[in-house]
């Protein structure tokens, strides 16, 4: 078709859309028909990507797309492009037909001046991969954008938000817990937490909760504790995780214990009983060692086996576990049985952890000041003796 024949086209397209369209979009159609009869195509292009932001835009964005965007697509920024393209894709019930469409659209931006929009289009494209149970494909997928994005000075946020999403759920797949629940978080740290709908929060801090729990190589869950997206459990039938989170990262193993017949309603967790149980022992080893001075960090076998709940007899190998997990730096007398902590590794605090710490510098600055005034008061003494 002419271009003139599409031009002439147009009104009568936006026209019958409109028709159809929810009472609330009917404006943005006058706006698009007037802002395409001025070809004012950057303020064109915000208001299309704010209608496809819409949800009540679904039912339309397929035709949207096909029938008005396809005719001045050369003109729109290819970034809000393929943000719009993705917003479309998402109405596909069909995840092969969703693949084709954003293949088609990462092919439209494959250009030496696009390759932010080209690379953003590709891993959206892993992530319907992901979807359709090609996981080694994603991943190859994943890797050649990882290449391209480390050629870029600079990364839009809803890049790096795609890139991170996409790593987790591949992550996900895999059942890396620390490797999910680093690129989520990261991901988190991308967008912005309300731009999420409740459900998504919910099935987030869900999973990010899960992978702090069971991840091997995780033993400080603060950033998570203090992000927002951790509330959104709160009032559902898994607020007990938040609960369990910050037991494990207070150490506090009575409050663990309290919560472990909940464990019954997870079978992920059901079957890891004896891995959380040496964590939760690890943390309150951690949290013995933080709540005292520095120059009172040399604790005996008996200390450790009471702060921890365990034997006398466990205690050498939970240490030489904090030991090489590089939870800790120190050394342990066996004859002497005595534990000496010199480095505790660096960790993100709760409120309360720093309410605690507040209260250790205030202490420590009223024995300063005490000592301040007794050498005060002996330096007088000699002074007057001489």
């Amino acid at each position: 078709m002419a271009e003139m024949d599409i031009d002439h086209d147009i009104p009568t397209i936006l026209s019958t859309l409109r028709n159809e369209a929810a009472a609330e979009l009917v404006g943005e159609f006058y706006t698009m028909e007037d802002l395409w009869e001025r070809r004012l195509w950057h303020q064109l292009t915000l208001v299309l990507v704010q209608f496809f932001d819409n949800p009540l835009s679904l039912p339309l964005r397929s035709r949207v797309y096909s029938q008005f965007v396809n005719s001045f697509e050369s003109k729109i920024n290819k970034l809000n492009l393929v943000s719009i393209a993705l917003s479309t894709a998402a109405t596909f019930e069909d995840k092969k037909e969703a693949l084709e469409f954003m293949s088609a659209v990462a092919t439209k931006v494959d250009t030496p001046e696009t390759k932010d929009a080209f690379v953003y289009a590709k891993i959206e494209c892993a992530r319907v991969k992901l979807q359709l149970g090609d996981v080694d494909y994603a991943r190859s997928v994943m890797d050649d954008a990882t290449v391209l994005l480390d050629q870029f000075d600079t990364v839009d946020s809803v890049i790096n938000a795609a890139f991170y999403s996409v790593n987790a759920d591949y992550f996900k797949a895999k059942a890396d817990f620390a490797a999910y629940y680093r690129n989520s978080l990261r991901f988190l740290a991308c967008i912005n937490i309300s731009s999420l709908p409740i459900a998504s929060q919910r099935e987030r801090a869900y999973d990010l909760s899960i992978a702090a729990l069971l991840g091997d190589t995780i033993y400080n869950f603060g950033e998570l504790l203090l992000h927002p997206v951790l509330e959104s459990l709160i009032g559902t039938e898994y607020e007990w995780l938040r609960t369990l989170l910050f037991a494990l990262t207070a150490g506090d193993i009575a409050k663990f214990n309290n919560l472990v017949p909940q464990f019954v309603t997870l079978p992920i967790l059901a079957g890891a009983q004896d891995f959380l149980r040496e964590k939760i022992c690890l943390m309150a080893l951690i949290e013995a060692v933080f709540r005292r001075p520095v120059s009172d960090r040399t604790l005996s076998f008996r200390t450790i086996a009471t702060e921890t709940q365990i034997t006398n007899e466990e205690v050498e190998h939970l240490v030489m576990k904090a030991l090489s997990l590089g939870l800790i730096q120190g050394s342990i007398d066996q004859v002497s049985e005595r534990v000496t902590i010199t480095w505790l590794q660096p960790r993100i605090m709760t409120t309360g952890q720093i309410e605690s710490m507040r209260l250790r510098l205030e202490n420590w600055y009223t024995s300063v000041g005490q000592l301040e005034t007794w050498m005060e008061s002996a330096g007088k003494e000699v002074w007057a003796a001489s």
